[in-house]
Formats: C-alpha cells, structure tokens, sequence
C-alpha cells in the first residue's frame, strides 16, 4: 500500500477531538496511539483492546508522525554540568 493511501487512514476535522489527528471513523488520536506504543503496547494488544482499527490503522499513525518530523527543526537541548 503506498504512503498516500496509509495516510488517508488519518483524518483532522475541527469538530473531533478539537482537530487533532485521529484514525478515520474513530476518536482515536494519532497521539493516544503513539502513547500506547511508547510504553510498551504491540500492536496485537492495541488492536484487541480498540475493536475495529487494523495493523494499517496504527501504521498510518507511525507515518503521520514521520511526515509531521520532517518539516520540524531541532534544537539541541543542552545539558546543565552537576
């Protein structure tokens, strides 16, 4: 499946979850699911606990947020001597 398609699986509309990124039909954020990741969730364990997203839901979430990095620069944080 090519990046356009994944990323149609993200959808921003004002109206839900104040306009953050959510998967499509759902009041999941992009967010929430990159959270769960975070702390140590699989994918299988996402997708049991949120009935109806798909492994391609959570990969279009990893992708929107590679996409959304991409136009960002960094500054590095510096680090105060003890």
């Amino acid at each position: 499946m090519n990046e356009k398609k994944i990323l149609e699986r993200i959808v921003i509309n004002p109206n839900v979850m104040v306009g953050k990124p959510v998967i499509k039909d759902t009041r999941l954020t992009v967010e929430y699911i990159l959270g769960l990741l975070a702390q140590g969730a699989t994918f299988e364990e996402v997708i049991e606990e949120y009935q109806g997203i798909t492994t391609e839901d959570i990969q279009a979430c990893l992708l929107f947020a590679t996409k959304s990095l991409e136009s960002t620069e960094f500054m590095p944080l510096t680090v105060k001597a003890a």
